[in-house]
């Protein structure tokens, strides 16, 4: 439902981190870790990008069961 934003938003890196977060709910774990990374890649400060490393660190722990 949010893809028809990524042309608006592809800039943003809360588009990419909300992208990851639905992708991941849906089993697609490789394309919503590469929609952390590029949230990462467009993150405007290191604190902003340990965040969202944070967050997928954890997502990436439930969904594997770790």
């Amino acid at each position: 439902m949010i893809e028809p934003l990524a042309e608006r938003l592809g800039g943003y890196f809360h588009f990419h981190g909300a992208r990851g977060a639905f992708l991941l709910q849906l089993g697609r774990s490789r394309d919503a870790h590469a929609a952390f990374d590029q949230a990462i890649a467009l993150a405007g400060t290191p604190a902003e990008a340990a965040h969202i490393r944070l967050h997928l660190d954890r997502l990436t722990r439930e969904n594997t069961g770790a």
